[in-house]
């Protein structure tokens, strides 16, 4: 038999129109990319309709949340602490940690910390994501940041700001472990660059 959710009175419909809509998602990619109607997915948003569970796992997904947090009604607005040992850590490229400092569910703004070792880098060529404002700042170390075929040494306390749709590579060409941290607004896919492994 067929589990249904009723959204009561739209609550967590409306919950997801807000986080959908901060990180400047339109209505009808999140609905391609979760394989349902962006009419199903407007009336659900309005409260309008109930959604299967399988399909609300599908929705949050596409947002990088979880089911939990659509129905955690409210906890978008509280203060939410997150304990350095239990940062959860993502999926990354050989030599690289990245640990992310934005609890579940990511709204406005989302932040990184990655540290990398000697000669570790995100990566053989530059890559991009989305089109939000992108800020890294370099916290321990010193890094060589790529940004289309401009090259930026960047040292302890400095920072750069571009957008996450200019092609960027970043590779620490030191000797020395170093760390950075990304912060990101709107979240656009950069969230979903790996999974959660812990």
């Amino acid at each position: 038999m067929n589990q249904y959710i009723d959204p009561t009175g739209g609550l967590p419909g409306e919950r997801f129109r807000k986080i959908r809509q901060a990180r400047r998602l339109s209505l009808s990619s999140v609905a391609r990319d979760a394989g349902v109607t962006a009419s199903f997915l407007s009336q659900f948003e309005r409260g309008k309709t109930d959604a299967r569970i399988a399909t609300l796992r599908r929705l949050c997904s596409v947002l990088g949340f979880s089911l939990a947090d659509l129905f955690n009604g409210g906890a978008e607005d509280q203060v939410r602490v997150l304990r350095q040992k239990s940062r959860p850590r993502i999926s990354a490229g050989p030599g690289v940690e990245k640990f992310l400092l934005t609890t579940p569910p990511v709204r406005n703004v989302e932040v990184y910390v990655s540290v990398f070792a000697p000669e570790a880098s995100t990566g053989p060529r530059t890559y991009v994501h989305g089109d939000s404002q992108e800020i890294l700042i370099v916290l321990r170390g010193a890094v060589k940041l790529q940004l289309e075929d401009e090259y930026y040494r960047l040292a302890v306390g400095d920072s750069v700001e571009y957008q996450s749709s200019t092609p960027h590579r970043l590779v620490n060409d030191s000797d020395n472990t170093t760390e950075v941290m990304w912060v990101i607004s709107p979240p656009g896919d950069s969230y979903r660059t790996g999974p959660v492994l812990e």
